[in-house]
């Protein structure tokens, strides 16, 4: 057996007797020079695909194989002059040198590990940035919203109006839509994202016309109602069971924000209206807080119980594109799906242990299909081919064939992680406050839009990656090739020709993906005017003394925050002292923070 690497994992491969082997590396290297100077010289950029990072450092370590052979050979000659001039002391240093170059290169070149790496460096984009601001990503921040004490502490629960503040989320919804179109009227944001929408569709420069259905996929994985390979029993009551009351799933308070933008901001009629997760059951918990004010909306789930509506297929087939769904039963886009004109992806902020190491828009696909069909053993695995079964990068991801199907990902409008509490499936406790800045050991208290698929995903992944790096969860080997495959779908790392409806035409690219420069500063290449890949619009409503949202600090913020002088309504706006400090009360430490922002300029 070859001796492993306790440090890096590597398996070091015994010296083999066939003198042919010893010519592989050396070939392997020039062929990667050939191939990396065809590919980047005519066009630099390229040197930022993965495919030429992955060729780089091979080529790189030949170069450095050839100058160091050169360099020895040349000292060794010149240590062989020194001999026969008996200038021994200066032979025996020049040869110790020559050994050494060649012990450099060696060390350097073959312990090369070859293979894909785990991540783009900062700020180098790949991919086509989408949306009518191409790329924006809007963060919303406000702590006040959420003031759930947490697990086992007699606080009720953290999804109850008393815990999760109705005002302020339609206040974070409202602002994040009209930020991700560039525009201060709701309605007029609402139209700027439908039209860019229709333009991308080749429907021509129209907003929504009455009719139009809307699909909403959200996250109930706590209620799913069936037992994939031998897992978790299915859920068979539509009451959330008691050991998951708590697990975090979309908040309530949210859905019925987003529908009553839809219905009343935007137009659309109830009935054309479907929100629901296949596979899961609407919870009574949850559809009691909604149901009563949206009565005919399409509350969609599995079984169709409690005037839900059950999901069925369509006769519109899917196809993955890989061989691993050879032989396997075909699968049907879901009927709703097919029906909706418009798709919404409304997943939760979560990381993924143990399978796919995070779970946001991408992975929330994976109850957008199957719903009626369940038998794995008869059916594609999605989960055979996630980053547990097929580690590391440049991998096939089923995540890409969803995201880009025309009746699936395809018909996306808008992506909306609710990040109000997020957590960690797979994980006990599922449900924790979040320790990295700006959230100090307390709930993330943000949602995140986006009409870009990859970038608000390599958003979250930051923000994921960056808060839990313990093993099996968002670090593990090849959780972010999914978005380097989608970004570059059209020429990806691993290969494969996506191609979810076989006409034969491969997927464009999907989105841009792009990490931020640091954990602090969270910027990305279009906040630093570096590149054209992803904007992150930051807006911290505990940070922010503008009231009124014209865009200064001035004497009418003033005059708001003396109205709820130590009489606050229920959420008073003026609260706004740093976290720590929110008391729900307007006093002193709120007044310090808006002469501050004033006094520094007015700029919120």
């Amino acid at each position: 057996m070859n001796p492993v690497s306790p440090q890096s994992g590597n398996v070091y491969h015994k010296k083999s007797g066939s003198s042919w082997r010893r010519w592989i590396a050396p070939i392997t290297g020039l062929m990667c020079l050939i191939w990396f100077l065809i590919r980047v010289i005519p066009k630099p950029s390229r040197a930022a695909y993965p495919c030429q990072r992955v060729a780089f450092p091979i080529a790189s370590a030949f170069v450095l194989w050839l100058v160091g052979l050169a360099a020895s050979a040349a000292i060794f000659r010149r240590s062989s002059r020194l001999f026969t001039s008996s200038r021994y002391i200066r032979a025996v240093l020049c040869a110790a040198v020559g050994i050494g170059i060649i012990w450099t290169c060696l060390s350097l070149s073959t312990n090369t590990q070859l293979k894909a790496e785990g991540s783009t460096p900062a700020n180098s984009p790949i991919g086509n940035p989408k949306g009518v601001h191409p790329g924006r990503v809007v963060w919303v921040h406000d702590p006040i919203a959420t003031n759930w004490a947490g697990l086992n502490t007699n606080d009720g629960h953290w999804w109850q109006n008393s815990h999760t503040d109705p005002q302020r989320v339609d206040w974070m919804l409202q602002k994040s839509i009209c930020a991700l179109a560039g525009e201060s009227d709701l309605a007029q944001a609402w139209d700027a994202l439908i039209r860019y929408f229709n333009r991308e569709q080749d429907k021509g420069d129209i907003g929504y016309t009455p009719g139009e259905k809307i699909m909403i996929k959200v996250n109930f994985v706590s209620m799913i109602a069936v037992a994939f390979n031998g897992g978790s029993p299915p859920i068979i009551d539509y009451n959330i069971p008691s050991s998951k009351i708590d697990y975090p799933l979309n908040s309530p308070q949210l859905m019925r924000s987003l529908l009553y933008q839809l219905v009343h901001v935007v137009g659309v009629a109830q009935s054309d209206i479907i929100i629901g997760d296949p596979i899961c059951l609407w919870c009574h918990e949850f559809y009691d807080m909604i149901h009563p004010e949206f009565p005919e909306v399409v509350y969609l789930d599995y079984r169709g119980n409690y005037n839900r509506t059950m999901a069925v297929k369509s006769t519109v087939p899917f196809y993955w594109s890989t061989s691993h769904a050879d032989g396997k039963a075909q699968d049907y886009v879901l009927q709703p799906y097919v029906d909706a004109a418009y798709f919404i992806n409304m997943p939760v902020l979560k990381a993924h242990y143990s399978q796919a190491g995070i779970t946001i828009c991408a992975k929330n696909h994976y109850g957008s299909l199957r719903g009626p069909t369940t038998d794995t053993s008869l059916y594609y695995s999605l989960h055979m081919d996630t980053p547990l079964s097929e580690p590391a990068n440049g991998n096939y991801r089923p995540m890409v064939d969803l995201m880009g199907h025309r009746d699936v990902g395809g018909k996306t409008l808008l992506c909306l992680i609710d990040g109000l509490y997020g957590g960690k499936h797979g994980k006990s406790p599922s449900i924790l406050k979040w320790q990295t800045a700006p959230f100090n050991n307390d709930w993330p208290s943000s949602i995140f839009v986006s009409q870009d698929q990859v970038a608000i995903d390599s958003v979250g992944y930051d923000f994921l990656v960056n808060e839990w790096t313990d093993t099996n969860g968002p670090t593990i080997s090849g959780t972010q090739d999914y978005l380097h495959e989608a970004a570059l779908a059209n020429n990806p790392p691993s290969m494969t020709f996506y191609d979810p409806e076989r006409d034969g035409t491969p997927l464009a690219s999907l989105g841009v993906h792009e990490h931020w420069n640091n954990p602090q500063d969270k910027q990305y290449s279009r906040n630093l005017g570096t590149g054209n890949g992803i904007e992150l619009l930051k807006l911290m409503r505990g940070q922010t003394a503008d009231f009124n949202d014209d865009g200064i600090v001035d004497g009418a913020d003033l005059l708001i925050m003396s109205s709820q002088w130590l009489m606050p309504p229920s959420t008073p706006s003026a609260d706004i002292a740093p976290s720590g400090a929110v008391d729900g009360i307007v006093n002193l430490l709120d007044f310090y923070v808006l002469s501050r922002t004033w006094l520094n300029g007015n700029t919120p």
